[in-house]
């Protein structure tokens, strides 16, 4: 496994850009090391997170909006202060249904969000 370090002690959202990850999808990596990452995701109304599986567990809060989230066959509808675990290797997807903002953390690192 590659080694990608650490990321500054103190992150300023205003210092970090936004990246396009898929049509109404946009996220910022907001600190890491190799075995926890923190991700702020922002979704338009109607953005996709698309059905997916990795190998690294998940935990996520809704900090605004609502979402249809799916996970391992079961769809639920979550609101801001909701929160969600993903298993590893588990079948999941979002559909934004109301305009928000995730926060997600993952265990180890998304190697191929650094990419």
């Amino acid at each position: 496994m590659k080694t990608y370090g650490t990321s500054k002690s103190f992150l300023h959202t205003k210092d970090i850009a936004w990246e396009t990850v898929g049509e109404g999808v946009k996220r910022k990596i907001m600190g890491y090391d190799d075995k926890i990452m923190l991700v702020h995701v922002a979704f338009d109304k109607g953005g996709i997170g698309p059905m997916h599986q990795h190998p690294h567990s998940q935990v996520t809060y809704v900090a605004s909006g609502a979402f249809e989230v799916t996970i391992d066959g079961e769809t639920h509808t979550l609101r801001e202060g909701d929160s969600f675990f993903i298993p590893t290797n588990a079948l999941h997807g979002a559909v934004c249904t109301e305009a928000g903002e995730l926060i997600d953390v993952f265990s180890p690192i998304r190697e191929d969000f650094m990419e």
